[in-house]
């Protein structure tokens, strides 16, 4: 990653030509000279301390070829100078050359603080003049940020934590500490931005963000990572692009790395023994998904395959028999007598539930609430946790999503908990050529497909449908399979569920009703509408004698004595239809749906996964695509202005291009997943004539251009063009 300079102020603008003499890198050469084998005394050529305290300065780096050493902090903040080679170039990537010519470039400047030459490090706020060392600006309580352009502000333009209205009268604790502080935002004191009433010591965040590393450090309250880490890099908390410091000892957590390997059923079938463990055979040894400590052989339990999920007897009996955990419950329907046409036709298929007073409502929902208001999002990444660091290359082929995802995922060597990487191959290409995919690309054009295909049924809302040639491929179990994997492996959100087939999958078929909307077929559903329109028990008579063959075949012949009779007709159709029919696909399709404990995370979170199989993704606006994607880059000023233009003039239909166009360029998803894109979108603005999008890694580079008008003339035409070309290619794949 290259780390640009900072602006250099007023007081900065001396010393850069490459003819300046060597005197300040030489004395402090002379003084590192004296004792070249204790690199503790040896004092940093920037603030000319010898302190080694990684907390405060950062790592202390010596280069004994050179004579030289820097704390890593007072290298980075420097205002002067560039990381222009690699990391294991030079100091963390800053060459020796170039640290020369910073140290005498400080060398002309007068730190503001201890009056000393050498104050390498200037505040960026406009027209202000002061320079400092790196320890002098920490005396001085200035704020360093380790992030974007790596900008330090004096203690007069140092950003601050506003807060409208202080509530706290008393003394609160810091969360990490615990020793009481007063509630008021200073240098000191910090506030997280996700949790209002959680204060932080400074100096107990940084050595927490130090420990944790980027992909731990988080609040400590609800365990945000996104709001909390942002806030935090502004407020000039340095979090270390590392691993926890805990993960990094070694043989650490050794024992929690043994797998228990041994079958534990009453009766075990397998002739080698309890201890025999045959991977990828039905002898494989399968560990309860619970506690992982007891096991089964595959075909000991009648497993069909290893993603199923099972429980030892102490663990079912827990999730079953627990009053404080439970499955969704299944609800008994209502008193069929009384029910109307405007009840089993024209509401919205849910699972009926049993009349209860205002008072037994609200403790069911006190009960069930903390469940129930879980983020699906949350839901999700949890799921992600057993995604292992291995990694399972897929070799696509665009033109024919479908059949080169079945082939991968019945793959014998394909384990859906490994990492997912894709390839794009062509068909018939004798050279054998590939380039790397997009993931979630991949699998955002696999979820279009499973919802145009023959194995779905409806509209907008969609049933299964019955498909005998996809019984005999196994294809709705895959189809299940597939989605589940998608779901965690960060997928877009499938949206075309109907309620009915959401409820069934829930509370299960007997607890759900079917409605009109749900019969894709039309002369089933002209028989349903004209059985309701019957006036009369003659005219509702002669109807069923019309349709006595197709009522007989499916088994909804019924004695007529009364009008009302015809309410119990239609609903008898409707559950033959709708989910009897399909009752083996809807099995199939619920076993593969159980890939990676999904279906059972469905089942205990519905109204969290309700928002994304059964509706379609909020619209895109210019706000939220704004926020998405990151500047990690130098940006220009100008060409992000542009940039928030551009988006505004699309919003408001000011171009030819869309949103979800814009989205689709970049990251290959037409909206975004319901786990978030992993990497994060980026924005990088390059002298190029024409954006470039790279969907490997979310990332999109704008052209810097003199007019906005030539913005996005350039913008349009690039997206339209390559989305255009995009879907020709397919096309004309798929007609060959």
């Amino acid at each position: 990653m290259l780390i640009p300079a900072l602006q250099i102020s007023d007081s900065e603008s001396v010393g850069l030509e490459d003819g300046i003499e060597q005197s300040a890198y030489l004395t402090e050469s002379k003084m590192n000279e004296s004792k070249p084998g204790d690199s503790q005394n040896l004092a940093c050529v920037f603030c000319r301390k010898n302190d080694d305290c990684p907390n405060k300065y950062g790592e202390k780096k010596t280069k004994e070829k050179w004579n030289l050493t820097v704390h890593y902090y007072c290298l980075l903040m420097s205002s002067g100078i560039w990381q222009r080679g690699k990391e294991e170039e030079g100091v963390y990537g800053f060459l020796i050359e170039d640290i020369r010519k910073e140290v005498n470039r400080a060398s002309k400047l007068k730190c503001c603080v201890c009056k000393k030459n050498g104050a390498s490090i200037g505040c960026v706020a406009p027209r202000c003049k002061r320079s400092y060392h790196f320890p002098c600006g920490l005396q001085r309580e200035c704020i360093f940020q380790f992030t974007g352009n790596f900008a330090s502000f004096c203690w007069d333009h140092r950003p601050v934590q506003i807060i409208t209205s202080n509530n706290y009268r008393e003394s609160l604790p810091c969360t990490i500490c615990l020793e009481f502080i007063e509630p008021i935002p200073s240098y000191n004191v910090l506030r997280s931005p996700c949790c209002k009433n959680a204060w932080f010591h400074r100096d107990c965040l940084q050595v927490q963000a130090i420990n944790a590393g980027v992909f731990f450090f988080r609040c400590t309250i609800c365990n945000n990572s996104d709001i909390f880490q942002k806030e935090m890099l502004r407020m000039g908390i340095h979090i270390p692009e590392k691993d926890a410091s805990w993960e990094l000892e070694e043989n650490a957590y050794q024992e929690l790395l043994q797998h228990y390997e041994r079958c534990d059923v009453r009766r075990c079938r397998c002739k080698e023994g309890r201890d025999y463990n045959a991977p990828d055979s039905k002898w494989e040894i399968k560990r309860c998904h619970c506690c992982g400590s007891s096991g089964t052989h595959l075909a000991c339990s009648s497993l069909r395959s290893w993603e199923q999920n099972w429980e030892c007897l102490e663990c079912r009996g827990i999730i079953y028999n627990s009053g404080e955990f439970q499955k969704a419950k299944k609800h008994v329907l209502p008193n069929s007598n009384n029910v109307g046409i405007t009840d089993c036709l024209l509401e919205e298929s849910s699972p009926k539930l049993p009349r209860q007073s205002p008072g037994s409502q609200s403790k069911d929902l006190l009960r069930q609430g903390s469940k129930f208001r879980r983020n699906v999002s949350t839901l999700l990444i949890e799921l992600g946790f057993q995604i292992k660091k291995k990694t399972k290359r897929l070799y696509i082929n665009k033109a024919n999503i479908w059949n080169s995802a079945l082939d991968a995922f019945r793959n014998r060597n394909f384990n859906p908990s490994y990492a997912i990487e894709v390839a794009y191959v062509i068909e018939n290409d004798n050279f054998g050529s590939e380039h790397p995919g997009s993931k979630q690309e991949f699998l955002s054009l696999l979820m279009q497909h499973l919802e145009n295909s023959s194995l779905f049924e409806g509209s907008l809302s969609k049933n299964l449908s019955l498909n005998s040639q996809a019984l005999k491929e196994n294809l709705y179990y895959e189809a299940g399979k597939m989605l589940a994997i998608s779901l965690v492996h960060g997928g877009p959100s499938p949206g075309f569920f109907s309620k009915t087939l959401f409820n069934c999958l829930v509370y299960g078929p007997e607890n759900t009703q079917p409605i009109l909307d749900d019969v894709s077929d039309f002369d089933v559903a002209q028989i349903i509408i004209r059985i309701n329109t019957a006036t009369t028990v003659a005219d509702l008579k002669s109807i069923i004698n019309e349709c006595y063959n197709y009522l007989e075949l499916i088994g909804c012949l019924r004695l007529i004595t009364t009008l009302s009779d015809k309410y119990m007709l239609v609903k008898d159709i409707l559950g033959y239809h709708v989910i009897q029919r399909v009752h083996t696909p809807f099995e199939s399709f619920k076993q593969g749906l159980k890939t990676l404990g999904v279906l059972e995370k469905i089942q205990a979170y519905p109204e969290a996964f309700c928002s994304i199989l059964c509706h379609k993704p909020e619209s895109l606006s210019a706000k939220i695509l704004s926020e998405l994607f990151t500047v990690h880059t130098l940006p220009d000023v100008k060409a992000l202005g542009f940039w928030n233009s551009y988006l505004q003039a699309v919003e408001d239909g000011k171009s030819t291009t869309t949103m979800e166009d814009i989205l689709i360029f970049a990251t290959g998803c037409s909206s975004i997943p319901p786990a978030g894109f992993k990497p994060t979108p980026s924005i990088e603005c390059l002298h190029v004539d024409f954006p470039v999008g790279n969907k490997c890694n979310n990332c999109l580079a704008i052209p810097i251009t003199n007019t906005y008008k030539e913005f996005q003339e350039n913008m349009d035409f690039t997206i339209r063009n390559t989305l255009r070309l995009e879907k020709e290619e397919s096309s004309h794949y798929i007609g060959h």
